[in-house]
């Protein structure tokens, strides 16, 4: 029997809404990984977590909770898309390392150890120093472990992500990045980075955010599938996966809050500029979440009961016309959800 193709998005911020519900189910987007958390306290996450719980009440007929790799399958068996709540930052464990556990029972599986600034586990991307792993952290790090919380360094530095590997007794994950030999940024990462993780048990999911992509907003599709074709041969197609990045709909008061938070008086821009301090218009070809059935090419191995997907290079793009160009094809193996988190999340 010939299964429908799975879709993992490993990362989203987008403003949630049943339009967007719909859109995933049409995609057929099994799991997607929602940021629930950029520089929030406990208290307020809690508040986010309060929203998603109805969210899934309300929508249960295309959205689901995720907690483990087996509630990914339940939503593909059941045409839903399994919601897998993840932490930008580690401000809502703030400074209790018990509120991690917490938070895992309440759903949450990955969390990155900083957001760009150092913070009380790690030094952020950034900084210009970068002294490594807090004492917090390694105990974090730990607790992150024994409970089966994701560990996430996509805005973590150079050093610390290093360390962060060798004290893991687990795969970590770079959610949602570039390699810089690509295109050079402060969120992308080495060659010598993503080879760790890789060659450890872990994966990077490729980036489509603007300021993350060759030529910015105007990334062909072509460039990019090259890039994961190159980084196939590098580092592996069991260890690449996509973490889109796409900030949906959000206002552009939002990215203001993602970059400042409340920690400055004054602007940060990121990545951005003053001349052009929004969020960057997103390539042609990805800016929401609808697919064509044709886009993705897939096979379910029974005996290894995993899902193999082939990324074919002709997208849908935002006005719904059809790309027609030479298809070029890499498989991937979406396993990674199962790596870091096995069989206790």
């Amino acid at each position: 029997m010939t299964k429908k193709h799975l879709f993992i998005d490993n990362l989203q911020y987008s403003n949630w809404s049943p339009k967007i519900f719909d859109e995933m189910k049409e995609g057929n987007l099994t799991a997607v990984h929602v940021t629930i958390s950029y520089h929030e306290n406990f208290r307020q996450t809690i508040e986010n977590i309060i929203t998603w719980n109805k969210f899934i009440e309300l929508y249960s007929d295309r959205i689901m909770l995720g907690r483990s790799a087996e509630d990914v399958r339940i939503a593909y068996d059941t045409n839903k898309t399994s919601i897998i709540f993840g932490f930008q930052n580690c401000s809502p464990i703030e400074e209790n390392i018990a509120l991690i556990e917490v938070l895992h029972q309440l759903g949450v599986r990955f969390m990155q150890l900083s957001y760009n600034n150092q913070s009380l586990l790690a030094t952020g991307c950034y900084e210009i120093n970068d002294p490594g792993i807090t004492r917090f952290g390694k105990q974090a790090i730990k607790e992150m472990n024994r409970i089966g919380m994701v560990i996430d360094i996509s805005h973590t530095s150079e050093n610390s992500s290093f360390e962060a590997i060798k004290l893991s007794k687990r795969p970590i994950v770079i959610s949602h990045a570039n390699p810089d030999w690509w295109h050079p940024s402060k969120r992308n990462k080495s060659d010598s980075l993503i080879k760790e993780v890789t060659s450890s048990g872990g994966m990077i999911g490729f980036s489509i955010y603007p300021h993350h992509l060759k030529d910015g907003s105007n990334c062909t599709l072509e460039s990019f599938s090259a890039m994961i074709a190159k980084s196939a041969d590098r580092y592996g197609v069991d260890n690449l996966g996509i973490g889109s990045d796409i900030c949906q709909n959000q206002p552009d008061n939002v990215v203001e809050w993602m970059r400042n938070g409340t920690w400055s008086k004054e602007i940060d821009y990121g990545e951005g500029s003053a001349s052009n301090p929004g969020f960057p218009d997103m390539p042609d070809w990805f800016r929401d979440n609808i697919m064509t059935p044709n886009e993705l090419i897939g096979t379910y191995d029974e005996y290894k009961k995993e899902y193999n997907l082939t990324l074919k290079s002709d997208f849908k793009n935002f006005t719904g016309s059809q790309k027609t160009k030479q298809c070029n094809y890499i498989t991937v193996s979406y396993t990674h959800l199962t790596l870091p988190t096995k069989r206790i999340v």
